[in-house]
């Protein structure tokens, strides 16, 4: 392995546990007078178009959801819906107990780190109120940046501000989105994270022929990388 400056991550299934949608997105489609399994299909069906922001901003994504489904709200529904998506984006998340002390090891190391993700409106919201948020010295969100992985525009945003070229940065995933095979296209190294859990991961456009390195754990990312000298 080289010797890596930066680390990047995934977020969902990678910094955090395995992803499935819980009951709390039962409350988003009351709200919106939409059955649930119609507002299910809608949004895993256009789950890219979403997270490219392609409707614009939540509540006209939202809005553009509803079209699909064959219902229409008021606009004080759909405004309260997006706040109730958000919680119930938020509860889902459990970020893996390795998250934390892994970031915090590599920036006492001298390693900077970022976050890559393929995400709809609500994790730029939420990601503050995170533990691992103090620790990101980089985050690229595609609903921001309009493009999804495997777009190499994703990785190469990290690295202008970390003034890093991609063979200089670690990609740690969990493999949705083709997100490796895009990682190693723009010049990184990439390797997935395969933990157990993951097993019942809700992901998107996986790559199971995806033949790089894997690690069983986020914690065996510091078996990779080296300290960086710091100048004093």
């Amino acid at each position: 392995m080289p010797v890596f400056r930066a680390v990047l991550f995934d977020f969902f299934g990678t910094l955090t546990r395995c992803v499935q949608r819980g009951a709390a997105h039962r409350s988003t489609a009351e709200l919106l007078g939409c059955p649930v399994d119609a507002l299910v299909d809608v949004l895993d069906r256009s789950y890219y178009q979403r997270a490219s922001g392609r409707f614009g901003d939540a509540v006209a994504t939202l809005r553009w959801v509803c079209a699909q489904a064959g219902v229409h709200p008021p606009e004080s529904a759909l405004r309260a819906a997006v706040a109730s998506r958000q919680r119930a984006v938020r509860a889902d998340t459990r970020l893996r107990d390795e998250a934390v002390p892994v970031l915090t090891a590599l920036r006492a190391a001298g390693v900077r780190t970022g976050l890559v993700s393929d995400c709809t409106h609500e994790l730029p919201e939420f990601l503050p109120q995170l533990a691992v948020a103090p620790l990101l010295d980089v985050r690229v969100f595609s609903v921001q940046l309009g493009r999804c992985k495997p777009d190499p525009a994703l990785y190469l945003s990290a690295c202008g501000p970390l003034g890093l070229s991609p063979g200089d940065c670690l990609y740690v995933g969990d493999g949705g989105s083709q997100e490796l095979t895009g990682a190693r296209r723009a010049g990184m190294t990439a390797v997935r994270l395969t933990a157990p859990d993951l097993a019942e991961h809700m992901v998107f456009n996986a790559e199971p022929a995806w033949d790089g390195p894997e690690l069983g754990s986020l914690s065996d990312v510091l078996d990779l990388v080296d300290p960086v000298a710091v100048p004093a």
